[in-house]
């Protein structure tokens, strides 16, 4: 199954191709539910998340619910979910630990536990390489109603600061609504 079945232009400078691999191996559910712009409903699950800013394109990827590339800050986000499975007996840090099995060269920089859309939810920062392309990573992982949550930032090391506060945006708004609509 090929990870891009189309893509919004954008930049493919430097990075552009480690990070869309990335998110390959990160993620693993597949796309197929509907976005309003702010509203994602998928195969059980759905969330409500604050419009991203204008410079993100979204990208239409397999492996994610949504996906938002700036080629300004070189940096990708990627909101998942999955329902079901790994809900209701792994812990958190397992889950975000599991995201990143395939990575060398994983330096911590930061992981709490957050208070999160009403739930607790691991929160990390790291950096670590792929096929030896070194990234940083934001990453939010939430398990809430039988369903698991994972919210993606990455960028190159060097440009990882320059998209994060948009990511944080979309983090703070980030909201589990009924997939049902009722």
């Amino acid at each position: 199954m090929p990870l891009v079945r189309h893509v919004r232009p954008c930049s493919s400078g430097p990075g552009a191709a480690a990070a869309l691999t990335a998110c390959a191996t990160i993620l693993t559910a597949c796309a197929g539910g509907h976005f309003d712009g702010t509203l994602y409903r998928g195969d059980g699950f759905a969330f409500r998340i604050p419009a991203p800013p204008a410079a993100w394109e979204r990208l239409d990827v397999s492996h994610a619910a949504l996906a938002f590339r700036d080629p300004a800050s070189r940096a990708t986000i990627m909101l998942n979910g999955r329902c079901g499975r790994d809900a209701a007996d792994v812990p958190l840090s397992a889950l975000t630990n599991h995201l990143f099995l395939q990575f060398t060269d994983r330096q911590v920089k930061l992981q709490e536990l957050v208070p999160f859309d009403g739930r607790e939810a691991m929160h990390t920062s790291l950096v670590a390489k792929l096929d030896g392309v070194l990234m940083a990573y934001d990453v939010w992982v939430l398990k809430k109603d039988g369903c698991v949550y994972d919210l993606l930032y990455l960028a190159p090391p060097a440009d990882a600061d320059r998209g994060l506060e948009a990511f944080h945006g979309l983090v703070h708004g980030f909201a589990t609504v009924d997939p049902d609509g009722t």
